[in-house]
């Protein structure tokens, strides 16, 4: 059994989010874009009710969402960037009139159910499949994905390694997926 991937390639991320547009999935368009942006555990992103991310009251998205982890018990607070609000915005107009206690990525029968840890994984899977990306892709290759890109573009590990709550650089090495031609990419660039 091999170790879940990030999707690495910006392409990829671009035909997963147009496959779900197309068959006008957007539940699971949400799930995904809110996943690569927010770094959120799949049980914390299949935790989250509407109230946490739209405040009823004022009518307004909130800019962090607040996230007791599930696996850390540890209070994560994230900020919510504008391409995880417009994918939530438009799952919201599309998805009929919702209360702040119904979950956001809920199962078709019940609004106050998330959908499972396998369903999402079978989303995400059959998205990939029929859109010809091959990998050990999961649902743990959301968070991964935003690791990876947030490292192409010089994040520094420290700070990676806060936002995963990692207690190790070691553990955030891995967790990016680093391989041989982002490595071969380095010597590209340098040229000395």
């Amino acid at each position: 059994m091999g170790t879940t991937i990030p999707i690495r390639n910006q392409r990829d991320i671009e035909i997963i989010k147009e496959y779900y547009l197309k068959r006008c999935q957007y539940r699971n368009y949400a799930l995904f874009v809110v996943g690569i942006n927010t770094a959120l555990r799949i049980s914390d992103l299949l935790s989250l009710e509407w109230r946490d991310v739209f405040d009823f009251h004022n009518e307004a998205w909130v800019k962090y969402v607040e996230v007791r982890e599930k696996k850390t018990g540890k209070q994560n607070v994230v900020f919510l960037n504008q391409n995880a609000r417009q994918a939530l915005k438009l799952y919201k107009t599309t998805a009929g009139p919702v209360n702040g206690n119904d979950k956001i990525f809920c199962n078709n029968r019940n609004r106050r159910v998330a959908i499972t840890r396998t369903q999402a994984y079978a989303v995400i899977r059959k998205a990939c499949a029929d859109s010809g990306i091959e990998g050990k892709i999961s649902c743990h290759s959301l968070r991964k994905t935003f690791g990876y890109h947030a490292w192409k573009r010089n994040v520094p590990e420290i700070m990676l390694m806060n936002i995963f709550n990692h207690s190790s650089f070691a553990i955030t090495r891995c967790y990016l997926g680093i391989e041989q031609d982002d490595r071969d990419e380095v010597f590209r660039r340098l040229n000395l």
